[in-house]
């Protein structure tokens, strides 16, 4: 074993206790089930009045940063499979500070967007029951996917499969039938390519709402990385991870770039909008009786999956703080099924406020859950690109052995997609709808680094309260 992975394995032994029964057929669902969510079947639409057509460049940018992302994260995690993941990665390779910001903001991030899921979920709803209350369908799905994920990781990869395959078949259904309607409709059809530029041209907000719809698509692509923290539960992590990787960003990408291409030249963008799923919107533009219904019951489901993937992945971050003496030990217990129920307790606070919220701002609740959310994302996402660049410079520093999974283009590509995320981030400052983003983002990350400083800058209290989480998991 070489240098590196034998300090690493002190961090691997501190999350002993769940159970390694992910397939990679399954490890490949949980991260399409992430990302294959709101963010395609809704924020899409936000994303599409920003920039008009050209939301196909935004997609298209934010496919390459989550491309890049995902190879500096394989090569990472095939290295060392755990759950603590990415947060572990930057305590090791950058610094203690740094991975307790990781995990604290990323928790904080897909806590909030588990928020946004379900008031997409109350929105789909209303659907068929226009005068519903969202509160009461955001209180029941809730209730299921808790029940879900804290029965077992298998109940969890079984339910995310099937819920997933249900996402891509209706997704390769979409984009047939979308080609047929295309291909298919007359010349003087208002249906077609020619919607690209009917509607005052392919850049009809100009160069910089192509830009600011990267947002959106970052947010959409959103949970493709949590393949890597589902690797600590992986049957055999080198084999699933190096394969849910590649095939998970293949299908991202194929899926969002035909659909939106498709959805464009069926209905003019100047129609988009948040208030139903641009997929709906189109099988009401081509009049076929019940499809509508049919397909907002699959963005309904994409919702639930996607929410069931974040309450999984906010449970393991929450589980890895805990035992790596960043939070307390409770939260670091499982139960005789490998599930640590208190990390679950504590990861539904999104769901509480996304309840209260849909009350108070029931039109604007789902656009302020979004801008929230993205920061931690964002700052998450950063932080990979530069823990990958310190990683494989100490690798190298250190004489290891050669590397099983290598991203390729270092340290260019991997300065690229640091480069491209912060910008990103900036960007938010400059727009009405994410400046929420940055005004709360900055703020938090002060707050964590200030308890941090006062509380976990001594090595041995994190390492005391570490082993105390272990050995309380232990005696359980």
């Amino acid at each position: 074993m070489t240098h590196s992975s034998d300090h690493f394995q002190k961090i691997v032994d501190q999350e002993k206790g769940l159970k390694r029964s992910l397939s990679s057929s399954q490890m490949s669902m949980i991260a399409i089930g992430g990302a294959i969510g709101t963010g395609l079947f809704l924020g899409s639409g936000f994303a599409i009045g920003f920039a008009g057509p050209s939301v196909l460049i935004s997609y298209a940018i934010g496919a390459v940063i989550a491309l890049l992302l995902m190879g500096c994260l394989a090569e990472m995690t095939v290295a060392h499979p755990t759950s603590g993941s990415f947060g572990a990665y930057a305590g090791y390779y950058v610094s203690p500070w740094a991975g307790f910001m990781v995990r604290y903001a990323y928790w904080a991030s897909i806590v909030l967007a588990i928020g946004a899921e379900v008031t997409a979920v109350a929105l789909y709803m209303q659907y068929w029951f226009p005068s519903s209350p969202s509160w009461l369908w955001i209180v029941l799905f809730s209730g299921a996917l808790i029940v879900v994920n804290a029965l077992s990781v298998n109940i969890f990869g079984m339910v995310e499969y099937w819920f997933s395959t249900i996402k891509i078949v209706a997704i390769v259904g979409f984009i047939l039938f979308g080609a047929y309607i295309v291909y298919g409709a007359p010349a003087d059809s208002p249906i077609g390519f020619k919607n690209y530029i009917d509607h005052g041209g392919f850049f009809p907000k100009g160069f910089w709402g192509t830009w600011v719809a990267v947002i959106v698509s970052i947010f959409s692509y959103l949970s493709i990385e949590m393949i890597a923290v589902a690797a600590g539960e992986a049957k055999e992590p080198e084999k699933a991870i190096t394969h849910a990787f590649r095939a998970a960003m293949v299908r991202l990408v194929v899926f969002y770039m035909l659909t939106l291409a498709l959805m464009l030249a069926i209905v003019p963008w100047s129609a988009a909008g948040t208030d139903k799923s641009p997929f709906v919107k189109v099988m009401e533009a081509v009049h076929i009786a019940g499809a509508p219904g049919v397909i907002n019951f699959v963005v309904l489901i994409a919702a639930l999956s996607a929410m069931n993937s974040q309450l999984y992945i906010t449970t393991r971050m929450m589980f890895s703080l805990s035992r790596a003496g960043y939070a307390s030990p409770r939260f670091g217990r499982v139960n005789g099924r490998g599930v640590p129920l208190q990390a679950l307790a504590l990861s539904c606070i999104g769901i509480a406020l996304a309840t209260g919220l849909s009350i108070m701002y029931p039109h604007a609740s789902f656009t302020l859950m979004m801008a929230v959310s993205m920061f931690g994302a964002m700052f998450t996402w950063l932080m990979i690109f530069v823990t990958h660049y310190c990683f494989r410079r100490r690798w190298a520093k250190q004489g290891n052995q050669r590397l099983a999974f290598r991203m390729w283009g270092f340290p260019g590509l991997t300065l690229l997609g640091a480069a491209l995320m912060l910008a990103i981030m900036v960007t938010t400052l400059f727009t009405d709808e994410f400046k929420a983003t940055l005004l709360f983002g900055i703020p938090f990350l002060a707050v964590l680094s200030v308890v941090y400083y006062f509380f976990y800058r001594n090595p041995k209290t994190a390492e005391l309260a570490s082993t105390a989480a272990t050995a309380a998991s232990a005696e359980r």
